[in-house]
């Protein structure tokens, strides 16, 4: 296990307690893009009460995954919506021009050298991600594209956008 980088929370969201599947308890996991591989074993919390993956089958994008928190459908029914963490560590290391949500909030964003403010939220759109980038004037969003976004240098937490674009 690699260590996380500072800037990294100790613990990453890789998704909701969804809906029950089945009679044993296992669950549908939302949100879940399948960066962050949950095979059987793998510690987890959910809702902030520590538990393990006792199964998983589906896709790595659709997991239905089974926590040692819960034997019956009533009971996975009980963890629906909460909250599932894993140790940051669990992140693989990104590839070249490819960045983790997590490592991108909290960059600066500056355009042609002027201060715009720190990325506070990524959101997912189906066309491209927008950074949420919050200064004290207020919240812009800023769409997470090539054609806005000149450089991302998440070691330095800066994100320079190409002059004129906002």
């Amino acid at each position: 296990m690699s260590r996380s980088p500072d800037w990294r929370p100790d613990r990453i969201t890789v998704g909701r307690v969804g809906r029950p599947h089945g009679l044993d308890g296992s669950v549908h996991l939302t949100g879940h893009g399948g960066v962050v591989p949950l095979p059987p074993g793998t510690a987890v919390e959910v809702g902030g009460r520590p538990g393990t993956i006792a199964a998983s089958k589906g896709t790595a994008e659709r997991p239905l995954v089974r926590f040692d928190l819960a034997s019956t459908r009533e009971e996975a029914d009980a963890l629906r919506g909460l909250e599932v963490t894993v140790d940051s560590a669990l992140l693989p290391e990104a590839d070249e021009d490819e960045f983790f949500h997590v490592d991108l909030i909290g960059c600066e964003v500056v355009e042609a050298g002027a201060r715009l403010g720190e990325v506070t939220d990524v959101l997912e759109y189906p066309a491209n991600d927008l950074l949420e980038v919050r200064s004290e004037e207020g919240t812009r969003l800023v769409p997470f594209v090539d054609e806005v976004v000149e450089r991302v240098d998440v070691a330095a937490r800066r994100i320079e956008l190409r002059p004129g674009v906002l």
